[in-house]
């Protein structure tokens, strides 16, 4: 068994869904040249932090500098209809999994230190360091970025979350998969808040899970509506789509929904202070976007009935 084929077992045995292995080459030129237009659009809104370190989120090299490989790695979240909060994307229902996939990220590069190399070096990369994930995972293999701009895995859907493993370890790569995306259109159709211009494409500052979660102030009048019963993301796009549809349901011991927010009102976060916030969202991407915007979002929910 090869170092690589090593990891990815020992990847899978720590909860993960979906491994492969990227190089740490720069991005190829037409995911700069999208990043690059997005970013002169404006179409970032509030993200200002999205055009810092611009070079870093293209070219792994420099934000690591002795990086050799990544181990991408995806965790299903999928739940069953049943278990699903209509005002909450599914995503917000789990504990953090920024936390949680980092804490795996690092069992994994404890086993490197361990079975393969002593001098291994890594950096854990998920949603906190200037690098452009979706499209490294897709490099590795984990899956095609779709029309609505997320990472589809013919087998495992949209709904998994990917955390990057840089390290100095030289391994084998795994190859990009087909962009199995056809002329269905469904995602984009779904979309209430016409987020996806003519080229296709997405505009954050029209983006439902965005507004909803990263926007800070009051929402502009023609975004009301749209937002409507949203209280925190969005899922429109992504169970619209047909892979979504055979994906199967996450299964994990270790990285379940917490049931009091899988049940939770828009009313209830209304009648909340700061205290009952914290620990009702306690360890939770719903934490870090702060009582006094979840509260703007729940009483648009109400006032869009």
């Amino acid at each position: 068994m090869t170092d690589s084929e090593k990891i990815k077992e020992y990847s899978k045995q720590v909860g993960f869904d979906l491994v492969g292995i990227s190089s740490t080459e720069k991005l190829p030129d037409n995911d700069i040249e999208y990043l690059t237009g997005w970013l002169a659009k404006g179409y970032n809104s509030q993200m200002a932090y999205m055009g810092k370190n611009f070079d870093k989120r293209i070219n792994p090299k420099l934000l690591f500098k002795e990086a050799k490989s990544i181990i991408c790695v995806g965790l299903n979240y999928k739940l069953s209809d049943e278990k699903s909060n209509p005002f909450i994307a599914d995503f917000a229902l789990y504990p953090d999994y920024h936390k949680v996939i980092k804490n795996k990220l690092f069992e994994i590069a404890e086993f490197i230190k361990e079975h393969i190399s002593n001098d291994v070096k890594v950096k854990a990369c998920v949603d906190s360091v200037p690098i452009a994930e979706r499209s490294i995972a897709a490099r590795a293999g984990l899956g095609f970025i779709g029309k609505n701009k997320m990472l589809i895995n013919p087998q495992m859907g949209l709904q998994f979350l990917v955390g990057l493993l840089i390290t100095n370890i030289e391994l084998d790569f795994d190859e990009p998969i087909d962009n199995g995306c056809t002329d269905c259109n469904r995602c984009l159709r779904q979309c209430p808040a016409d987020a996806f211009d003519d080229n296709g494409m997405l505009d954050a500052s029209k983006c439902i899970s965005y507004l909803t979660i990263e926007h800070k102030g009051k929402f502009a009048t023609q975004n009301k509506s749209k937002i409507a019963n949203n209280l925190f993301g969005c899922d429109k796009c992504i169970k619209a789509c047909p892979y979504t549809h055979i994906a199967p349901i996450a299964d994990k011991k270790d990285f379940k929904p917490i049931e009091k927010i899988a049940s939770i009102s828009p009313e209830e976060i209304l009648e909340m202070d700061q205290d009952k916030f914290e620990e009702t969202f306690a360890n939770t991407t719903i934490e870090r976007t702060g009582l006094e915007s979840l509260k703007r979002n729940a009483l648009n929910c109400i006032e869009s009935r």
